[in-house]
């Protein structure tokens, strides 16, 4: 059984609540019926939430200082009214993106459900399936552009956390166009830094390291890394990389690509791509689930 088909039973099993701001999308509509139907969670639209006054809490305890009446037209927007129900224990998590571009579904969950503890850059991954069953998570493919070290290193611990949430474990290659010290330039400096930094915290991240090399042991063996296991995790030192790639496995290579998925809030947030078809949202729904 795949992590998706994994995904499903627990979401079945928990039956969590997603508040859904995007109803007046016929793709969001009828993916909250399907939810509905296939009892994988309860979709809720903004009827459910509670009057604006009574989320002021929420805005405040992320953004200190936030005056009332700003944080009142804030909670104006769905977006964020919604991202407070989240923050207010009033859903489990949010799913929207279908209708508004990334920056603004993340600015409305890092204004309200605030980041996880210990991480301080929002980024996102892919779940891609591949033709033969394989399964990946891809990082960062939808929001940093050009990580620091430190960003890369926030971006590895948060997609390990979703890596466990999802497969169980965590594999992580930090990837690049050198393997170990085949290679100079400033992006394998960054790399190097940030697996040097992960490395003391604990985080099983390899790196420098060439895609080839990260997915085949033999590979790695032949490039003289010894025995490692094949990557579960494939970290990108860019969005360029990483967006470029995910698009090629897709197209050229048949694989199933779901997401984007935002990582590192306190709460499960989910940015579904404006592309995104009824399925998609649906296995996004769930994966989502099988993450909170």
């Amino acid at each position: 059984m795949g992590c998706i088909e994994k995904a499903f039973a627990m979401a079945r099993q928990r039956r969590g609540r997603i508040v859904m701001p995007e109803m007046e999308d016929e793709r969001i509509a009828q993916a909250a019926e399907r939810l509905r139907e296939q009892a994988l969670a309860e979709p809720l639209d903004l009827t459910a939430a509670r009057p604006a006054e009574e989320y002021l809490e929420v805005l405040e305890r992320a953004r200190p200082g936030l005056k009332p009446t700003l944080a009142l037209k804030l909670l104006e927007k769905p977006l964020f009214k919604a991202a407070a129900m989240v923050a207010a224990g009033d859903a489990d998590a949010l799913i929207a993106g279908a209708l508004a571009p990334t920056r603004r579904v993340i600015e409305a969950a890092a204004m309200t459900v605030g980041m996880a503890e210990g991480i301080a850059t929002p980024s996102s991954f892919f779940l891609l399936r591949m033709p033969n069953g394989r399964e990946l998570i891809l990082a960062d493919c939808a929001v940093n552009v050009a990580p620091s070290v430190d960003e890369l290193c926030d971006i590895a611990r948060a997609t390990m956390h979703s890596a466990v949430a999802l497969f169980g474990t965590a594999r992580i290659a930090l990837l690049s166009f050198s393997t170990g010290s085949s290679g100079a330039g400033a992006s394998v400096d960054l790399v190097r830094n940030a697996q040097t930094r992960l490395a003391a915290e604990g985080v099983p991240a390899l790196g420098p390291i060439q895609a080839d090399a990260a997915l085949n042991p033999e590979t790695a063996a032949r490039k003289g890394l010894g025995e490692v296991k094949a990557a579960n995790v494939l970290l990108f030192p860019s969005l360029d990389a990483g967006n470029i790639a995910y698009k090629l496995l897709q197209e050229l290579g048949g694989a199933q690509a779901v997401g984007p998925f935002l990582q590192g809030f306190a709460r499960p947030v989910c940015d579904l791509s404006r592309g995104a078809s009824t399925d998609d949202i649906v296995a996004a729904a769930a994966l989502t689930m099988a993450m909170a």
